[in-house]
C-alpha cells in the first residue's frame, strides 16, 4: 500500500537549517542558541537513523514486527505471578495467547496492581523487569486509577517521544535555533508505602532528561512540582514569557495554551516586574520550590521593557509578538480536543500544530508524522495491538483483530499488551483507521467509549457532537471557550448546550438560538439515528444555555479534585450522558454565591 507518511520524513538526511534571520524575522540568534543547536544536531542525526528504521519496519512488516513484540513483552514478565496463574508461555503464539486471555479493564488487573502497591512487584512484573511509578489516571467511570511504569515502559516512551520530536524537527528547521515550552505535572505526587512515587509519567520522563536536553527547554524541571494551579500557571507563564526565543509549546489539552495567555494577560503587570527583577512572586507559598526557581530566573530589564512597549502599543500581550521564533504548537487535536482548534488559530494565527498522538498512562499508542491532523502511525515496535470492530463492541464473543487486519474508515476500540504488565486491555478508546503506512495503519483518536449518548436509541458520539458545535459556531460567528452537551428529560427529551462564550462575546438570545438551531442541523446530517429520532419528533430541538465563567471553573476544579488527576491531564467533556450535569452546576451555584 501506499505511504501517507511525508516523502521528507523517510528516509532522510539531515535537512541543513536556512539563515536563522530570514527565517525569525529577528536580527540574529543569540550565540548561545546556535552552539547548543550545534552540539544537539549530532545527537538529532543518530536519532532520525533511528526514525527511519523505524518508519522502514512499518513500511514492510507490520504483522512480523507485532507478533516479534507480543513474544519480547511476554518474555520479560515470564516469571510474574500473573503470568504463572495464566499459563503465559514467553512464546505461545497469538491464538495461544488470545486462548488463554480475554480482553479485560482494568478491573481485572485492579488486584495485582494492588498487590504490587503492597510491596509485591512480582505480581505483575518479571524480575527484571524494574518499577520506577505509578502512573495516576482518571479512568473513564472510576477515581483515580494507578498504572505501573517501569524502566522499559519509560524508554519505550522516550523512543516515540524522540521519534515524533524528530519529524517536527525535520519539517521545521528553524525549531533547531530555538526552544520549547513543555508543560508537565510531576511524578511524585505521593508515595506508596514502599516508597515507589505516583504521579505523571511526564513529569519522571523531564526529570530523567540529560542535562543537554534540558538546556532545549525554557521550563525548568522543578516547576511541574508546584501543587497550586494557579501558581505553577503563571510560573509558567512567566518563564516561557521571559524567552523570546520560544520555538514550540508542547503540553497535552489545547485548553492549557489558552489558558496560559489568559494567565499571561490577566497577570501581565506582576508577570513583566518578575522578568524585570528575577523574581517569581507566584511562588511566594510554594516552600521548597521558590529559592531554586529563582535562581533559575535571571534578572532582564531589557525583556520586561520590550514586553512592556508591546503591552502599551496593543492592550494586551499576543503570542505572535512575544514568540516572533514561534514555529510549531505540541497538542492534541483529535476527539474533544477538535473544539478548540479555531481559538488556538486565533490566538497563534499562521502556526501550524503537530499532534502529540494517542498515548496515555497505559503507553503510546500512534505517532502523527504530519502537521495539522489526529491521525498517526501505530507504534507496532512498543505494545502489541488488538481492535474490536466498533459494531462489536456489545458482543459477547467480539471479532478481534490484529493490527494488519484493519480496513480504512472503520472504527475500532484498541487493546493494548504492554511491558508494564497489562494484557488485552481495553482502554475504551475508539480510533479509526485512517489509512495506511506501507502495512501499518495510521490511526485516529475519535472519543472514549464511554462518552456516547443515547435517549432513544441515537449514540451520538462526541466526535460527532465536536463537529456539529464547531460547523455551528463558524457558521453564526459566535466564539465559544467550552461547551458541553448534555441529555435534558421532557416531553419530548432532547439535548442542552452549556455554552461558555469568549471574552467580550455578548451572550445574545438570537445568536445562540441560531447555534442550536445550525448543531442540531449537523448532528441529523453526521448521525442517521440523530436525524430519525428528530424526524419523528422522538427528540426536540436542542436548546443552549450560557454559565458564567466561575462557574465553569469551579466545574473543572470539582471534576479534577474528583478524578484525582492533575489540570494537566484534565480534558474537559464536550458530551456527558450524565442527565444530572445540570444539577451539578446548581449545586455550584448555591456554593459561590
Amino acid at each position: 500500500m501506499a505511504s501517507a507518511i511525508p516523502a521528507s520524513l523517510w528516509p532522510s538526511g539531515h535537512t541543513p537549517f536556512s539563515d536563522p534571520g530570514n527565517l525569525f524575522g529577528m536580527p540574529s540568534v543569540p550565540l548561545r542558541n546556535r552552539i547548543r543547536s550545534a552540539v544537539a544536531s549530532i545527537v538529532r542525526r543518530r536519532m532520525i537513523r533511528a526514525k527511519d528504521r523505524f518508519l522502514k519496519v512499518a513500511h514492510t512488516s507490520c504483522r512480523e514486527t507485532q507478533h516479534k513484540t507480543l513474544t519480547r513483552l511476554l518474555a520479560l514478565n515470564a516469571d510474574s505471578r500473573f503470568s504463572a496463574r495464566h499459563g503465559l508461555s514467553p512464546n505461545p503464539g497469538v491464538a495461544e495467547f488470545r486462548r488463554r486471555l480475554k480482553p479485560a479493564d482494568y478491573e481485572v488487573f485492579r488486584p495485582w496492581i494492588d498487590q504490587m502497591v503492597a510491596g509485591d512487584h512480582r505480581a505483575l512484573l518479571g524480575s527484571q523487569n524494574t518499577l520506577l511509578m505509578y502512573a495516576v489516571t482518571s479512568g473513564t467511570t472510576a477515581a483515580a486509577k494507578l498504572i505501573p511504569v517501569t524502566q522499559q515502559f519509560v524508554n519505550d516512551y522516550r523512543r516515540g517521544w524522540q521519534f515524533w520530536g524528530m519529524g517536527v524537527y525535520q519539517q521545521h528547521p528553524a525549531l533547531a535555533l530555538s526552544k520549547i515550552v513543555q508543560i508537565s505535572s510531576t511524578h511524585k505526587r505521593w508515595k506508596t508505602s514502599d516508597g515507589i512515587p505516583c504521579g505523571n509519567i511526564s513529569g519522571l520522563a523531564s526529570a530523567m532528561q540529560k542535562k543537554l536536553v534540558r538546556k532545549l527547554y525554557t521550563i525548568p524541571a522543578a516547576v511541574a512540582g508546584i501543587s497550586e494551579a494557579a501558581a505553577k500557571q503563571q510560573t509558567v507563564a512567566t518563564f516561557a514569557l521571559a524567552d523570546p526565543w520560544v520555538g514550540m509549546f508542547v503540553t497535552a489539552n489545547p485548553a492549557t495554551l489558552l489558558q496560559l495567555m489568559d494567565c499571561a494577560n490577566n497577570n501581565a503587570e506582576a508577570i513583566l516586574r518578575d522578568i524585570h527583577d528575577g523574581n517569581l512572586s507566584a511562588c511566594a507559598g510554594q516552600n521548597g520550590h521558590v529559592s531554586p526557581l529563582k535562581r533559575l530566573l535571571p534578572r532582564n530589564p531589557q525583556r520586561a521593557q520590550q514586553l512592556e512597549q508591546m503591552l502599551a502599543q496593543q492592550g494586551r500581550l499576543e503570542a505572535p509578538d512575544c514568540w516572533p521564533s514561534l514555529v510549531c504548537l505540541g497538542v492534541w487535536t483529535g476527539g474533544s480536543s477538535a473544539a478548540y482548534r479555531r481559538q488556538l488559530q486565533d490566538l497563534f494565527p499562521g502556526v501550524p500544530i503537530r499532534d502529540h498522538g494517542l498515548h496515555a498512562s497505559e503507553g503510546r499508542m500512534t505517532i502523527p508524522f504530519e502537521d495539522d491532523t489526529p491521525s498517526g502511525l501505530l507504534d507496532v515496535e512498543t505494545h502489541f495491538f488488538e481492535f474490536i470492530p466498533y459494531r462489536e463492541h456489545e458482543s459477547s464473543d467480539p471479532v478481534v483483530l490484529q493490527a494488519h487486519e484493519l480496513e480504512a474508515d472503520q472504527d475500532y476500540f484498541i487493546l493494548l499488551t504492554t511491558s508494564s504488565g497489562l494484557y488485552r486491555y481495553n482502554i475504551y478508546d475508539v480510533v479509526r483507521c485512517t489509512g495506511f503506512h506501507g502495512t501499518t495503519p495510521l490511526i485516529s483518536f475519535l472519543h472514549k467509549g464511554a462518552h456516547i449518548s443515547s435517549i432513544t436509541g441515537e449514540k451520538i458520539t462526541e466526535s460527532q457532537v465536536v463537529s456539529a458545535v464547531r460547523a455551528g459556531s463558524e457558521s453564526t460567528g459566535l466564539k465559544l471557550k467550552q461547551f458541553t452537551l448534555t441529555p435534558i428529560w421532557g416531553q419530548p427529551p432532547g439535548y442542552r448546550l452549556f455554552l461558555r462564550i469568549s471574552d467580550g462575546e455578548p451572550a445574545n438570545p438570537d445568536l445562540c438560538a441560531r447555534l442550536a438551531t445550525e448543531t442540531d442541523q449537523e448532528l441529523s446530517r453526521l448521525n442517521c439515528e440523530y436525524a430519525d429520532k428528530r424526524g419523528t419528533s422522538r427528540l426536540r430541538l436542542i436548546d443552549c444555555q450560557v454559565l458564567s465563567d466561575h462557574l465553569w471553573q469551579a466545574f473543572e476544579k470539582n471534576r479534577i479534585k474528583e478524578s484525582g488527576g492533575s489540570p494537566e491531564q484534565y480534558k474537559h467533556p464536550c458530551l456527558m450522558p450524565d442527565r444530572a450535569f445540570e444539577g451539578r452546576f446548581i449545586r455550584l451555584t448555591e456554593h459561590t454565591e
